[in-house]
C-alpha cells in the first residue's frame, strides 16, 4: 500500500456491521415460503458473506436458476422491509473509521450485497461521513462475485492495486482481493473462521478494530 495515501476497501457484513439477525431471519422466511427444510440459526450464520444466489443454491441443493431466483425474491421481500435494519455496528467501528481517516486513508465500501441495500445501510448508520464511495452488486447478480466487484471498483476509481488494502471477514474477500493484486487483511470479529481464512491465503489477521488501525499505522509509517 502506498505510504502517501492508502485506499482501504471495506467489506460490510461481518466487517462493519453485525447483520446476522436480519439475514438469518430472511433466509428462514424464504425457505418457509418455499416449504423447504430450515437449518438452525448457527448453520445459517455460516453462510453469511457470499452472494445470496450462491447461498440459496447451497441451501436448496440445486443450480436451477428459476428456483434460486424464487428463493432470492422471497428473501428480499422480508430483507428490504425488515431485515435490513436488524443490524448493528460492531463495537469499535466508529473509532476505527476515525482512526483510518486520521491516517489519511481513503475508504470505500466493497460488498457483495446489492448496492441498493448497502446504500440504505450506509445512510442508516451515517457511514457516508467516512466513505468516498459505495460499491456493491446489482440486483440481477452482476458484480456479486468479489473479484468482479473489486475489478470494477479499481477501474472506476483508477486505483493502483498496490495502493489498496482489502479488509473483510470471509474467504471470498481474500480470493477476490488476490485476483486483483490487492493485499487483504482478515478480521476475526466477523463470520469467517480463522482456518477458512488461512486456507484462502489471507495476508494477515486483525482481532479487533483498534488492532487494524494500529497495524496500518505501523505499516504506513514504515513505508514512509
Amino acid at each position: 500500500m502506498s505510504a502517501a495515501r492508502g485506499n482501504v476497501l471495506l467489506d460490510l457484513d461481518g466487517t462493519l456491521t453485525d447483520s446476522a439477525e436480519g439475514i438469518v431471519r430472511s433466509m428462514q422466511y424464504a425457505l418457509q415460503r418455499m416449504q423447504r427444510p430450515v437449518p438452525d440459526d448457527a448453520a445459517l450464520r455460516q453462510l453469511i458473506g457470499p452472494p445470496t444466489q450462491l447461498t440459496f443454491a447451497q441451501l436448496l441443493g440445486s443450480d436451477d436458476r428459476n428456483l434460486i431466483d424464487e428463493a432470492v425474491g422471497h428473501y428480499r421481500e422480508r430483507f428490504a422491509r425488515i431485515g435490513l435494519y436488524e443490524n448493528r455496528l460492531y463495537p469499535g467501528i466508529v473509532d476505527m473509521l476515525d482512526g483510518l481517516r486520521a491516517l489519511g486513508c481513503r475508504m470505500l465500501l466493497a460488498t457483495s450485497k446489492p448496492r441498493v441495500y448497502a446504500q440504505r445501510i450506509v445512510e442508516h448508520f451515517d457511514l457516508q461521513r467516512w466513505l468516498s464511495g459505495v460499491y456493491g452488486a446489482e440486483l440481477d447478480g452482476t458484480r456479486a462475485d468479489k473479484a468482479e466487484l473489486l475489478r470494477h471498483l479499481l477501474q472506476t476509481e483508477r486505483l493502483d492495486p498496490a495502493s489498496c488494502l482489502m479488509v473483510g471477514d470471509r474467504r471470498h474477500d481474500v480470493l477476490g482481493a488476490h485476483a486483483n493484486g490487492v493485499t487483504v487483511w482478515s478480521v476475526l470479529w466477523g463470520y469467517g473462521a480463522r482456518d477458512e481464512l488461512l486456507a484462502a491465503g489471507t495476508d494477515g489477521f486483525c482481532a479487533t478494530p483498534a488492532e487494524l488501525v494500529a497495524r496500518l499505522s505501523a505499516r504506513l509509517g514504515a513505508a514512509r
